[in-house]
């Protein structure tokens, strides 16, 4: 690069207590390029996000943006800086056009007119959604994608010299994920400085003009975009002597063939308007959920956790006895051992203002830790620890808040929940959301390892490559049903992108 930065970043150092974040980190971006930022979580990522956005205050060190220090948010906005952070920070009783313009509007000024701002709201919306969107709508009662395209939109609208992007994907399937490249591309072309901060690494690879490597809060390597491969990146990302083993193969087990399935359902629909399926999942199974969004994948996995009701028809799971039972609701699922894992762990995951120890007990303490009325912590704490062990959580003091983790290691806490409650079936909605590549790999073989052991997986994923190698069926739903089941040789790229398209196998699909 021969322009002059538009980032630059010396020596940065930030502490959250006993956790060094950032260890003298140094950063260099340039307008005009779209710049990934990379690492495992815990790596000091979103801190390096928020210290660039004027969030965080960093403990030594030097940020500037455009020659000028940044040590506010409003010294950041004051530069061109937008940024979407990781959580989607919505007020989800305003409605959309007060959520897109919120903090637009100067003391003495009302800014642009209702008018300008509907017209230029509907046109953003549609161009980023696919579809109109009801703006006087309020945000609390939309879908989180939607919600996450809403904040996109916001710091576009901003008209931003920088973007900073973390994790802003994460809540985008596939077609949606491509409609946010079209926008990030028009705004590089525009001269905009693009930070993604991301674990998508095939998004990087099509995306990303560069990318620096965090590990353990410093930056270890830059990458030019030849050079932006999953085996060079994960050679950075990884501590010397420690590497990651390819994606797990699906095991081979022709047992669960011939046994019963442990849960059944019949002419099963989502919702009234919907066509009636049939589903049945057998012991050490992993059937992942695929589809476009809102093709009602993510409801289905709802109704097998007894979260949510069917239109019609009805989820049977065999209780330890071989007995069936419904699956009517929350406690059915609770007694017959299935287990939610959601990848949305704001809403519906994690309780922000109580400990890591405290959000990982809850989901056990009826089942493991709770007797007349008291917690059983030393069972409680040794179970935490088993689990921190097998998925390798990156935890302080488990008496801090859960929000003093990165987002990956909150994650990884609600699964470990999951795996500690000793299920016999895991249903997980886009759980690896936000987390890096080990920590995915890790995942993976420890759901292979559960499978081997008798127990069923179902796993929905926006991202049709972690069922490659890793899934022995794939249901790909199309209009509230599903259109194709894959098995075996089948789950394949293209046949899963056609199936989502709702287009005969073999056909190829063109993503824009």
């Amino acid at each position: 690069m021969t322009s002059p930065t538009s980032i630059q970043v010396r020596g940065l150092s930030k502490r959250f207590g006993e956790t060094r974040a950032l260890a003298d980190c140094n950063f260099d971006a340039y307008p005009g390029e779209v710049h990934a930022i990379v690492g495992e979580n815990g790596s000091g990522k979103s801190t390096l996000a928020k210290t660039l956005s004027g969030v965080l205050m960093h403990d030594t060190g030097t940020v500037e943006v455009f020659g000028s220090p940044v040590t506010s948010p409003i010294d950041a906005r004051e530069r061109g800086i937008a940024t979407i952070f990781q959580e989607v920070l919505v007020a989800d009783e305003a409605n959309v056009i007060d959520n897109l313009y919120v903090g637009s509007d100067g003391l003495l000024s009302n800014g642009k007119s209702y008018a300008e701002k509907v017209r230029e709201a509907d046109e953003i919306l549609r161009r980023c959604v696919g579809h109109p969107i009801d703006l006087r709508a309020n945000v609390g009662t939309l879908p989180l994608n939607i919600k996450q395209w809403i904040v996109i939109a916001r710091a576009i609208l901003r008209q931003p010299k920088v973007l900073i992007l973390d994790e802003s994907s994460a809540a985008l399937d596939l077609g949606a994920t491509n409609r946010l490249h079209a926008e990030i591309e028009r705004l590089r072309d525009q001269g905009c400085t693009v930070l993604i901060v991301t674990h998508r690494i095939a998004e990087l690879v099509r995306i990303a003009d560069r990318a620096t490597i965090l590990r353990d809060g410093t930056a270890v390597g830059v990458l030019e975009k030849h050079e932006i491969t999953e085996a060079r990146l994960l050679e950075l990302m990884t501590q010397a002597g420690r590497t990651l083993a390819a994606a797990p193969v699906a095991f081979s087990d022709p047992s669960f063939e011939t046994a019963p399935p442990i849960i059944t359902a019949r002419q099963l629909c989502v919702s009234s308007d919907t066509a009636p399926f049939d589903f049945e999942l057998q012991p050490g199974m992993i059937v992942g959920l695929a589809g476009l969004d809102g093709q009602g994948q993510d409801q289905f996995a709802r109704i097998l956790a007894g979260i949510a009701a069917p239109a019609s028809g009805q989820v049977i799971c065999l209780d330890q006895a071989g007995q069936p039972k419904p699956i009517s609701g929350l406690d059915d699922a609770y007694d017959l051992h299935v287990s939610w894992v959601s990848g949305d762990r704001k809403r519906e995951g994690i309780f922000p203002q109580r400990s890591i120890f405290e959000n990982f007990a809850m989901g056990i303490y009826r089942r493991k830790l709770g007797f007349m009325g008291k917690v059983d912590r030393r069972l409680g704490h040794q179970l935490f620890k088993k689990e921190v062990d097998r998925l390798k959580i990156k935890t302080g003091p488990i008496s801090n808040r859960i929000t003093s983790l990165s987002g990956g290691n909150q994650q990884k806490v609600l699964i470990s929940r999951a795996f500690a409650d000793e299920p016999r079936v895991i249903v997980l909605n886009d759980p690896a959301r936000g987390v890096d590549l080990g920590t995915k790999r890790d995942l993976y073989r420890e759901l292979q390892a559960f499978a081997r052991s008798g127990g069923s997986v179902v796993y929905l994923s926006s991202e049709i490559e972690e069922f490659l190698g890793f899934a022995h069926r794939v249901d790909v739903f199309v209009n509230g049903s599903i259109f194709r089941s894959l098995e075996g040789a089948m789950i394949e790229e293209e046949a899963m992108l056609a199936a989502m398209f709702g287009q005969p196998l073999g056909t190829h699909v063109e993503i824009a």
